[in-house]
């Protein structure tokens, strides 16, 4: 296993939430980390049955001696073991870490009941912090960075059974859809957004379905945690800007195998977008990581400038824009400049793939390797 740079307070008296999609190595860091917990595992059928029917069998379970932590594995499966995790905090200050691959179920049943005695941290894929030399670029850009995507004999039907196990059986399982044709159709268009502003009215005329479903399997994949979608940046705007959001898988396999190819594509179109997600994610774990408390957005103007990336927060202020291309013009810096001129306080960033760290006036140019393995220092 990849020594994970996440950390969780466990020498504290508060219990736990520990959020992130399927595969990304929450389990494997909990037996690491705390192998002298007491571990339900929700995922095994008689562990689940036994407590879905009755979960006040969570104390007896547990014990009248036990002060050791209790883990609960996919809590999401039995939302009503918040209440019964609740009175066991309060009655016997009993320490829990609950993981979760899903929101939906939690907040609707029962997580804020938890509001105020439960920390919440959440767990990534892989960044390249932890993989250090083993981190290669094109085969991250191919196959992504969930931990058996990186080192699977054959990482492409690993995503595919990944795609098919949580996605789409998960979702209907759930009962979250009713069809899991519409919402398989649903996942392929939506992959033809990703980094790009969404348009919920026309993806809903391709699936063929109500623009308000459309924006419901939205919230689907965002409570399923493998997709997230980020907002404009308007603090003190000077120019009129877009209203709608922009949406990005959480992972560059995932996207990628979700993504249809086809003679039509571009090189060039396909690894832009799949190097902005590869930038995503990384910011998106070490903003959790390392508790930086940033809020992400983008920038884009209703005349069309634009900018990737805008970090806001108590630590900083900063704007990024990727390019594939190692190239340098003023088309390409014209989003930072523009930005710049509205935000002076900003500090500027064009990542790109050359060689080289350049200064363009006020705009920082850093090859996209070199800003992957800083970001903890340049956020920090």
């Amino acid at each position: 296993m990849y020594d994970r740079i996440m950390t969780l307070p466990l020498n504290g008296e508060s219990s736990l939430f520990l959020f992130g999609p399927r595969g990304t190595g929450k389990t494997s860091w909990i037996k690491a980390h705390m192998p002298d917990a007491l571990y339900l595992n929700l995922l095994d059928f008689s562990t689940f049955n036994a407590l879905s029917i009755n979960p006040g069998r969570l104390e007896g379970f547990i014990g009248p001696d036990n002060t050791r932590w209790v883990v609960i594995d996919e809590v999401q499966r039995v939302p009503e073991l918040l209440n019964e995790v609740h009175k066991l905090i309060n009655d016997r200050k009993l320490r829990f870490l609950l993981t979760g691959s899903s929101a939906r179920t939690l907040r609707r049943k029962g997580v804020n009941l938890l509001a105020g005695r439960v920390l919440r941290y959440h767990m990534h894929p892989l960044v390249i912090q932890e993989l250090k030399e083993a981190f290669d670029l094109p085969h991250v850009l191919q196959y992504g960075l969930l931990p058996q995507a990186v080192t699977h004999q054959d990482p492409s039907s690993y995503l595919e059974s990944y795609v098919q196990t949580y996605l789409r059986e998960e979702v209907a399982q759930e009962g979250l859809t009713r069809s899991v044709g519409v919402f398989a159709r649903f996942l392929e268009i939506a992959s033809y957004s990703q980094g790009q502003v969404l348009n919920t009215s026309e993806i809903a005329r391709e699936v063929g379905i109500h623009r308000i479903t459309v924006a419901n399997f939205f919230d689907i994949l965002e409570d399923l945690l493998i997709a997230t979608r980020i907002s404009v940046f308007t603090q003190r705007a000077k120019r009129k800007m877009v209203a709608h959001q922009k949406f990005y898988f959480f992972d560059t396999g995932v996207y990628r195998v979700l993504r249809p190819t086809s003679l039509l594509d571009t090189k060039e179109e396909t690894e832009g977008v799949t190097l902005e997600t590869l930038f995503f994610q990384s910011i998106r774990a070490i903003n959790d990581y390392y508790r930086l408390g940033y809020t992400i957005y983008f920038w884009r103007t209703q005349q069309g400038h634009e900018v990737d990336f805008i970090l806001y927060g108590p630590k900083g202020f900063f704007a990024f824009e990727i390019k594939r291309s190692d190239q340098i013009n003023n088309r390409i810096l014209s989003g930072l400049k523009n930005f710049g001129q509205d935000y002076p306080e900003a500090k500027l960033y064009l990542i790109n793939l050359g060689k080289f760290k350049e200064y363009h006036g006020n705009i920082n140019v850093i090859p996209f390797i070199d800003v992957l393995k800083e970001l903890p220092q340049l956020l920090g």
